[in-house]
């Protein structure tokens, strides 16, 4: 029988990618994950660890005992749910990620209601990028994620994560108070820094509409951007979410094609069924539920 403690070892090691990172990830040292994978290989008498450089890699046989303990994982994770749907109150720590604009508009109702039906349960909550928080959560870091997806610009999909989406949220042209819209062409934007999804759909609108936008502001901080348009220093494209029981600054325009970012919840499938997150969507769906009323 194999060592289910070491097992997991490896499983953090085909995740995050050295052996430093599964140390801190778990505040290990590095020689005692090191040790304990050593004690593995003597336990299964293959190797499992083949040097690259300064690095390791998994060898193939490796890649099977984690291949089956994904599988234990989530069995256990099931098991554990199953425990906690048992019982007759949510308690427990539940570890949640999500982007900026749901961070400002959504959590803090969903927290509220959390906290009023399910006092005993603790909610941890971080600002994380969609693809950082799909992987962390991928890794055991998170019990559910909420995240956005751009048009055009998918996030990676785990096989063993469980999908839901919640809500299309539109995209809408925002410019300063009386900047009539023939101008934007010639006019400063405001995007997300390069290699962002955001920056990369917005700048393919611009394309697509005929002109290179003059990117002379970046932030990954929707009210920055917000905060340009407002000041007329910038005209961008901003979802609708940021209006959630905020007064509408700016004059709105809707994009010739209607477009939308994709809003979606995610957990691990063992840990989908778990009490807690279940609670968790179901108050995250009726904070969401105003904005699909709108016309």
């Amino acid at each position: 029988m194999f060592d289910l403690h070491r097992l997991r070892l490896l499983r953090e090691l085909s995740q995050r990618g050295t052996l430093a990172a599964v140390a801190q990830a778990l505040n290990y040292s590095p020689s005692s994950v090191s040790q304990q994978l050593s004690l593995l290989e003597s336990e299964v008498g293959v190797p499992l660890l083949e040097p690259v450089g300064r690095r390791v890699r998994l060898t193939p046989q490796a890649e099977i005992l984690v291949r089956h303990t994904e599988d234990v994982l989530t069995r256990l994770e099931r098991a554990e749910s199953e425990i906690a749907s048992s019982l007759h109150d949510v308690t427990g720590t539940l570890r949640v990620a999500t982007f900026q604009t749901a961070a400002l508009a959504l959590i803090p109702a969903t927290l509220a209601r959390m906290r009023d039906a399910h006092p005993a349960l603790r909610i941890e909550f971080q600002v994380l990028d969609p693809s950082e928080a799909l992987s962390a959560l991928n890794a055991r870091d998170f019990d559910l994620v909420f995240a956005e997806e751009w048009p055009d610009q998918p996030e990676a999909r785990f096989a063993a994560l469980d999908y839901r989406e919640l809500h299309r949220d539109p995209i809408r042209l925002a410019v300063p108070r009386g900047l009539p819209v023939e101008e934007i062409a010639g006019y400063p934007w405001i995007m997300e820094p390069p290699g962002y999804p955001q920056r990369t759909f917005n700048v393919h609108w611009c394309r697509h509409n005929g002109f290179e936008p003059d990117i002379r502001f970046s932030s990954t901080d929707v009210l920055v951007k917000l905060r340009f348009v407002e000041r007329d220093l910038a005209v961008g494209l901003i979802p609708d979410l940021v209006w959630y029981e905020r007064e509408v600054t700016v004059d709105l325009h809707e994009l010739p094609v209607p477009m939308s970012r994709l809003l979606f919840t995610a957990a691990r499938a063992g840990r989908g069924p778990h009490p807690a997150v279940r609670a968790f969507r179901e108050a995250l769906a009726l904070a969401v539920a105003p904005l699909q009323l709108r016309p």
